[in-house]
């Protein structure tokens, strides 16, 4: 993959991409889809633009310091992050219509400086690394090195339509390599650059991209064909169709947000993948929550949280004002748990989980539940985390309603 320099087209891409996000704010999925749209790239030039520009960002303060510049300077002095990066890798700089370089000695200067700085190797932005050793102790150290990382590629191989060895299977016969992901009975992981969505295997259904360590949420619901379940932060779904498919497509699931837009996509998603027994319903206000009450065999709150579990596939969050909005994601998180949760009926199962690594947005959110709703009782909980794992991170707790 980093063989050789990006040419001075690709180049210009990634440049495009940092200033979209860096600048005008755009979340960097986004930002691909703008700037890959209607581009016929070979699928191997695809990808490694998206390595560079993930790079380029998860540790973004290392080679902006490299550079001897700051992320405000991205929109004129982006050249230099870039050619930094390259030199990093001891690869040529690209020939760009316009560029900036620093000097070799300043540049070999400033790695060693930065060798000896953490925060600068890992990527790692001041307030977060204040908020990881408050809330992890010790265990931060090895966490914020494994989101520095680059993001392995996951299947959820779907249950409606295939299993996971005959998904391999067809893969491999369309130039897709994977391996199959121990302790994840629905995961493969994507060994090769292939591009994926180019596939027929995933045309017709049999596949979703998503993270192996997301894929043991939707799991530890242990929904059965039959049953009515609620997935009651769907967004786009991808936890919606792997209970569908967990459900064999039998039984009510009613996934439901705030969002229209997100159901929509969501609808779609689910014709492809044949789960058939998915209805969607927007969350309007309060009374749509109170007209299902007690009504859930099982619920799924994957709330919204401040996404520090899954910093190596959306790097960008480092950047942006996480800090302030985690207070208030935190009072967004308490409110649907002590909300949504009045849908699960007794005997019922009900599964919190967020994509946050950090205890104030999980065990602690529990932990102030129960204290204040003794008709509910914690069956386990789980922290997957990137160190650990290899996987994102993520955060999941099983709760029983035992009384009304």
């Amino acid at each position: 993959m980093l063989a050789s320099p990006l040419s001075p087209s690709s180049a210009e891409l990634v440049l495009g991409i940092l200033n979209q996000v860096l600048i005008e704010g755009s979340p960097l999925d986004r930002a691909y889809s703008r700037h890959f749209s209607g581009l016929k790239l070979e699928s191997e030039e695809q990808a490694r633009i998206a390595t560079v520009t993930g790079e380029l960002i998860r540790r973004l303060n290392l080679f902006c310091f490299l550079a001897d510049t700051t992320p405000e300077r991205i929109e004129r002095e982006g050249s230099r992050v870039l050619n930094a990066w390259h030199r990093f890798h001891g690869l040529a700089i690209p020939r760009l219509r316009y560029t900036l370089d620093i000097e070799d000695g300043v540049f070999a200067e400033r790695l060693e400086r930065a060798k000896a700085a953490p925060l600068l190797w890992d990527g790692c932005p001041d307030w977060l690394d204040k908020l990881g050793q408050a809330e992890l102790g010790d265990s931060w150290v090895a966490e914020r090195a494994a989101l520095s990382l680059a993001p392995k590629r996951y299947l959820r191989t779907n249950g409606l339509k295939c299993t996971r060895d005959e998904l391999a299977q067809r893969l491999a016969a369309e130039g897709v390599e994977t391996v199959p992901v121990a302790g994840v009975d629905s995961a493969l992981e994507v060994t090769s650059n292939a591009a994926l969505f180019r596939t027929k295997a995933f045309a017709d259904g049999w596949f979703e991209q998503q993270d192996a360590g997301s894929q043991l949420v939707a799991a530890a619901l242990d929904v059965k064909p039959g049953m009515r379940v609620i997935d009651a932060c769907a967004g786009a779904g991808g936890k919606t169709l792997h209970l569908a498919a967990a459900m064999a497509g039998k039984g009510r699931l009613l996934a439901m947000d705030v969002e229209q837009w997100k159901l929509d996509n969501l609808k779609e998603r689910a014709r492809r993948a044949g789960a058939h027994n998915v209805e969607t319903r927007l969350i309007a206000g309060s009374k749509t929550i109170k007209r299902l009450k007690l009504s859930a065999d099982r619920l799924l709150l994957d709330v919204p949280c401040s996404g520090l579990g899954v910093l190596k596939r959306n790097p960008d969050a480092k950047w942006r004002d996480t800090e302030e909005r985690l207070p208030v994601l935190m009072e967004l998180q308490a409110h649907i748990l002590g909300s949504y949760s009045r849908m699960v009926k007794v005997g019922g199962i009900l599964v919190y989980a967020t994509c946050s690594i950090m205890p104030c947005e999980n065990r602690g959110q529990v932990d102030a539940f129960l204290a204040a709703n003794p008709n509910f009782r914690l069956l386990e909980d789980e922290n997957i985390t990137p160190a650990t794992s290899g996987f994102d991170g993520f955060y999941l707790a099983k709760l029983e309603r035992i009384a009304e």
